[in-house]
């Protein structure tokens, strides 16, 4: 069972030309969407499903800082301007509340990792701070775990995903943005060695540029036209309590639960200890890259294989523009959300803040994420196709950066000055 996301009424007619096409339309796509309508760009995006309908709502809807890569500190930094800002800029409630994120620890390597953490971006001059096991108990209190201690950002936040892009959307269109739902994008057009449209399943745009933001679906995309973005899935399971009392605005990471405030009253919680890692046959192909990730987060991931590998077989890998595309095939991905993850990490909570014990579950449900070998996402040109830029693999933080990324994003194909230097995010670097 999904988020229920704000309503938001799309378009349907399909223009024969724009300046820019962006394929997806998750959070990113429509950031990058709103920041070239504002510069008076020409701008269409292209969903498959229904906006935000996959990772963009089912995300925990954190805006944070802490134990980002250093490299991808600038882009969060310059998020919480943005986010910041984001009510005012599109008239509406985002959600956006900066109550600060803590994360705790039980045991003193669990604490050195924080504190290593905190060495390697002092340059940053960021306002975290290590805390001791009674600081964490006056800033949430009645909890009765035995910590070693944690790291605190005041400035970290979080946001509604399912209200977010909503109002992000309905901002884009009424600055002349076009947003089209249920029309996948089958194929680019090139024309002279270069993008010059695409091919949907309704007909065909001309266009100058062409943002990719596709998340999970963007290695298959890319696949057809023999590009090479490695990329892999990963399934997180949430649930969402029932409104209730509870001892903190902050949110709370622990090893093996998280949980933040929700809009209506209850409490977002997850099993951050586990991810379902489904094998698809791109763990075949790709899971040489990704070893050294493995090796760090083998007790982090809860591999099995099963249906999802069946299901992934049956999409086509290569196809024609006037062929039915995997992307017609699945509109949204929808996995089922792990009762037993989501159990355990109410159980884990329950034993370390009793007061959810009182905690009723409203609703469950899972996102899939998709994941770079260095876990930092691809925002940048395709140099073997100029026109094609990319804006994918945010490997689960997407969310909380994504006004920043889609500025970043617009700024490469609008030719501005870039709003962070976007070197970290280069697709070259995976090659």
């Amino acid at each position: 069972m999904s988020p229920t996301i704000d309503p938001v009424q799309t378009q349907q007619q399909l223009p024969p030309a724009t300046t820019v096409v962006i394929i997806g339309g998750g959070i990113i796509g429509l950031t990058a969407a709103l920041t070239l309508a504002e510069r008076k760009i020409p701008v269409v995006v292209l969903e498959k499903g229904r906006i935000a309908g996959e990772q963009s709502s089912r995300n925990l809807g954190w805006v944070r800082k802490t134990s980002r890569h250093a490299d991808d500190i600038p882009l969060a930094l310059a998020a919480d301007r943005l986010w910041a800002q984001m009510p005012e800029r599109v008239g509406a409630d985002v959600g956006y509340r900066q109550a600060g994120i803590m994360f705790i620890a039980r045991n003193e390597a669990q604490m050195n990792m924080h504190a290593g953490w905190l060495k390697s971006v002092e340059h940053l001059n960021l306002d975290t701070r290590l805390l001791s096991a009674r600081e964490i108990a006056d800033k949430v209190p009645g909890g009765k775990g035995d910590w070693q201690g944690g790291i605190y950002t005041p400035s970290d936040a979080r946001a509604e995903p399912t209200q977010a892009s909503s109002a992000i959307a309905r901002k884009a269109m009424a600055l002349g943005a076009v947003i089209i739902e249920n029309c996948a994008v089958r194929t680019l057009q090139t024309s002279g060695g270069r993008v010059s449209g695409v091919v949907t399943e309704r007909g065909e745009i001309r266009c100058e540029q062409v943002l990719l933001a596709g998340g999970l679906w963007s290695r298959r995309f890319l696949g057809n036209h023999g590009i090479d973005l490695p990329t892999l899935p990963l399934v997180c399971s949430v649930l969402r309590t029932q409104p209730m009392e509870g001892p903190t605005e902050t949110a709370v990471g622990a090893p093996d639960f998280s949980f933040r405030k929700h809009k209506d009253g209850g409490f977002i919680i997850t099993q951050r200890g586990k991810l379902d890692a489904f094998l698809t046959l791109d763990h075949l192909l790709l899971g040489r890259r990704y070893l050294p990730q493995l090796k760090a987060q083998r007790d982090f991931l809860k591999i099995s294989l099963g249906k999802y590998f069946l299901d992934d077989l049956t999409l086509a890998r290569r196809w024609k523009s006037d062929a039915v595309s995997p992307f017609e095939k699945v509109r949204v991905t929808d996995p089922a959300a792990n009762a037993t993850l989501n159990g355990d990490a109410l159980r884990n909570l329950r034993a370390a803040w009793p007061v959810f014990e009182k905690a009723e579950i409203a609703q469950a449900w899972a996102g899939t994420i998709d994941v770079t070998p260095d876990s930092n996402p691809v925002i940048g040109p395709v140099a073997t196709l100029p026109g094609l830029t990319l804006a994918t693999g945010f490997s689960g933080h997407g969310f909380g950066t994504s006004p920043a990324a889609g500025h970043l994003a617009a700024d490469l194909v609008s030719g501005e000055t870039p709003i962070i230097d976007p070197a970290p995010y280069r697709f070259e670097r995976l090659a």
